[in-house]
């Protein structure tokens, strides 16, 4: 299985843009929340050296106050009218899983999260789930008014269900019919994301790293990064929202993970990833996808024969097709970065560049497909392998077909989803069984989450984003 890898250059710079860009600006804690011009303070003499500087209000004035060694001074910020830190927020709705990981949410949130909220003077309405489904009924009835963003503390399953309700409820707002959404509205609010969970992939890729004080840091800074986000319906209905979904060995891993949910999380994931790659089956299905643009070169590299081959299937409003016997179909908005996949699990796309990534596993021998994964963990191109396709798409429509002959062996691990025509999917970290064809569709910069494109990070020099 593929293990855990140290932080990356990337994840470091990630960290350090946050912690460092809170070290430089004490007024980030301003009760006003935006940041403003500060009058000069006056020349330091012996012993007047500032040892503590913050903005406090003073007489309903917002005034630069220095601490030093001999005195207490302070002088009117101007100009009085705020400027800069529009972002930042006032208020905030909270959303917190104590089922997530270890049960740790609660913990993070009390003791790491909310100190820095009530220290930048950030208000906060807290909703403590109870149940699957807790927070999309919350924010259905929720008015989004009264609050400047929403937070979810939890993993990947919770994060899923509040962008989704989010997005759900702007759409009921703006009046459109829930059950087809071909041109979604924007999210009222922007989201924050919290990592406690196991993966925690949008919080990886959002920050670099997997560390809840950052993410906190983000949110309060009101760092704002739009996303590109699909949506999965079927011929009738909508599913969802979200960012990525894998149809195939990713599934079939998460559904017998959710099998044994009694057992540890790390065990039973470990065990899911173990049974499922002994088990090793291909589905069969129709893959229809509307490319974008020709893929990257980066994402074809060393391959010209597949990427003469695309090129000459046509111009990029022709649906293209392929159907046979799959490993895995991933369909990702995102890079998808965790510690598992340092690079990501689609690393050729990127937080908001308007395409999705489509990977396709054919069927191969166990051990090639082993091999395949293990290069999601180091630096070499994991795609590099003549039974694994990659395309820049626009939408996608999954058609599995029909099976036959199904074993008992797999009706009882897999709680006889495919014989009752059910067809697993996992969709940001979520179990969905379908029966028909889904279809993908890209919504570019549908949502705003609170923190920071690491690619930006990753080209710089500079080791902190200071604001």
């Amino acid at each position: 299985m593929l293990g855990a890898a140290a932080p990356s250059p990337r994840q470091q710079r990630a960290h350090g843009a946050a912690v460092g860009a809170a070290r430089t600006r004490s007024s980030a804690a301003a009760p006003e929340g935006r940041r403003r011009r500060v009058a000069p303070a006056p020349a330091a003499e012996a012993g007047e050296e500032p040892l503590l500087r913050g903005i406090f209000e003073i007489s309903k004035r917002s005034c630069d106050v220095v601490l030093s060694a001999r005195r207490l001074r302070w002088s009117p910020i101007l100009p009085e009218s705020p400027t800069g830190f529009q972002n930042r927020p006032k208020s905030l709705k909270v959303f917190v899983n104590p089922s997530s990981h270890k049960r740790e949410a609660t913990r993070v949130y009390y003791e790491q999260v909310a100190p820095l909220f009530r220290l930048a003077d950030i208000k906060t309405d807290v909703t403590v789930t109870e149940y699957e489904g807790h927070a999309l009924s919350v924010l259905k009835e929720c008015e989004l008014q009264a609050f400047d963003g929403v937070v979810c503390v939890g993993g990947d399953g919770s994060v899923s269900e509040v962008a989704h309700g989010l997005l759900l409820k702007a759409q009921i707002d703006a009046g459109k019919d829930t059950d087809y959404i071909p041109m979604p509205v924007r999210a009222l609010v922007p989201l924050g994301v919290i990592p406690a969970g196991t993966t925690n992939i949008l919080a990886h890729t959002l920050h670099g790293i997997k560390h809840a004080v950052t993410a906190t840091l983000h949110i309060i800074m009101g760092h704002i990064q739009p996303v590109d986000v699909c949506t999965f319906s079927t011929p009738t209905k909508l599913l969802r929202f979200g960012f990525s979904a894998m149809f195939g060995f990713g599934a079939r891993t998460l559904a017998l993970a959710e099998k044994h949910r009694w057992m540890p999380s790390n065990q039973r994931k470990d065990f899911a990833f173990i049974k499922t790659l002994a088990d090793l089956k291909p589905e069969e299905c129709e893959l229809s996808f509307l490319p974008l643009q020709v893929p990257q070169e980066d994402s074809l590299e060393n391959d010209k024969k597949k990427r003469e081959k695309i090129k000459k299937k046509g111009s990029k409003d022709q649906w293209h097709k392929i159907q046979g016997h799959f490993l895995n179909v991933s369909i990702m908005a995102i890079p998808c970065l965790c510690s598992m996949a340092p690079r990501g699990l689609a690393p050729n796309t990127r937080l908001n560049n308007g395409s999705m990534a489509l990977i396709v596993v054919q069927n191969t021998s166990r051990t090639e497909f082993v091999k395949h994964l293990k290069r999601y963990a180091s630096v070499k191109n994991q795609f590099n392998f003549p039974f694994v396709e990659t395309y820049t798409v626009q939408e996608v429509k999954v058609q599995p077909q029909v099976k036959s002959g199904l074993d008992a062996k797999e009706n009882t691990y897999l709680n006889a989803a495919s014989a009752e025509g059910n067809y697993l999917w996992n969709i940001d970290g979520d179990l969905m069984k379908e029966s028909s064809q889904i279809h993908v569709r890209l919504h570019p910069q549908l949502i705003n989450l609170y923190g920071v494109n690491t690619d930006d990070l990753e080209s710089s020099q500079a080791m902190c984003n200071c604001i």
